[in-house]
């Protein structure tokens, strides 16, 4: 049903919208299939209006529509009243949020050969891609490239662990290592047992930093593309970091070796 004023309520939770919001909620590779994402909650929302992205549809529960802030209510294209029980079930969190923009998937953008990036290879874990790409927003870097295999980067539980860094990076994914030959900044490894120490590096400037498999680290055949190979001291003596940890340490390096370059 739509009002006078152009907003549509649902009450049905067999709404095709509802099937595609349970999908994209759910569904790691949803996104993929239906050509839009799924931005759940307050947070996410206001980063993606920050960053000047305007939701093909705005979706607001019923009892929160009253009091929904104006900009809110007129952000969107279309804008959406669901009742609470049908909104909350199409939720994948423990506290379901009483609004959420849809998105159109934007199309993959061409790679910037000469920007600050981040290569994630055959990372698994959602939690860890997500954590990386908010790093790679807060340090300066403007590209991420996930090579195939990679967790899928709109995916629910990336977004949510991203908190809102997705919409300041040019993010480009699926795309196997031979694509890095459009890049003509360094390449820059990490590894556990070799290379330089990066407390002791003359990083290069810009750079992209190789962040491997959870398990495995970066490929070889990644490995050798690459043109300085860093590991970070661990004097509490254990085996290896976590990735996103790992990631979050490098990139803090490189943003304050810019910023120590910009001053002198």
């Amino acid at each position: 049903m739509t009002t006078p004023g152009g907003v549509s309520h649902i009450s049905s939770r067999d709404n095709p919208l509802l099937k595609d919001l349970r999908k994209l909620a759910q569904e790691p590779g949803a996104y993929r299939k239906l050509g839009r994402i799924w931005l759940e909650g307050d947070h996410l929302c206001r980063a993606a209006l920050a960053r000047g992205v305007k939701p093909a549809i705005a979706v607001f529960s019923a009892s929160f529509w009253p009091s929904a802030p104006a900009e809110w209510a007129n952000s969107a294209t279309k804008t959406v009243v669901v009742d609470d029980d049908l909104l909350r079930a199409t939720s994948g969190l423990e506290s379901p949020a009483p609004l959420g923009f849809v998105l159109d998937l934007p199309s993959r953008p061409a790679l910037l050969p000469d920007a600050p990036s981040v290569v994630l290879d055959r990372l698994q874990d959602a939690g860890n891609a997500g954590s990386i790409l908010r790093s790679a927003a807060a340090f300066g870097f403007t590209q991420v490239i996930a090579l195939k295999g990679t967790a899928a980067l709109w995916a629910p539980k990336v977004l949510r662990a991203g908190m809102g860094a997705h919409f300041g990076l040019h993010l480009i994914e699926g795309v196997q290592a031979d694509a890095l030959d459009g890049l003509r900044v360094p390449l820059v490894a990490t590894s556990s047992h070799r290379g330089e120490w990066l407390h002791q590096a003359r990083l290069p400037e810009p750079c992209a930093w190789l962040m491997g498999h959870e398990g495995q680290g970066v490929s070889p055949e990644l490995e050798a593309r690459a043109t300085h190979h860093i590991r970070i001291a661990q004097p509490g003596g254990e085996e290896s970091l976590n990735v996103a940890a790992a990631a979050a340490i490098c990139l803090h390096a490189s943003g304050a070796a810019r910023l120590a370059q910009a001053v002198s």
